[in-house]
């Protein structure tokens, strides 16, 4: 290599350059690849986005039916804490024991 005349040892300038630029292009700080990852991650945040608001909704619906709709409290209040009406009567029936 150090035996190629001054003309030929030219092309080595451009090539070494080239190939630093090549190098940073892909794996720097903002190459090729850094790109990749941060579009992978705004694609995980966007759909986690998505699911939040989707809950939110839900959320909102919930607290509109619990402050308005007497019935949707009602079932709520049977479900969750057991109670009765006073006029009703509950029956408890023993659990049977399954046979193995």
């Amino acid at each position: 290599m150090f035996n190629l005349p001054l003309d030929k040892k030219m092309y080595f300038i451009p090539l070494g350059c080239l190939a630093f630029i090549l190098f940073f292009t892909v794996f720097g700080d903002k190459g090729l690849l850094r790109i990749f990852e941060l579009k992978q991650d705004k694609n995980k945040i966007e759909a986690r986005l998505a699911d939040n608001k989707t809950e939110n909704e839900k959320m909102k619906r919930e607290i509109v039916a619990l402050k308005s709709d007497r019935r949707y409290l009602e079932s709520i209040a049977r479900k969750d804490f057991g109670l009765v009406r006073s006029n009703e009567v509950i029956y408890q029936f023993p659990q049977e024991k399954k046979q193995q």
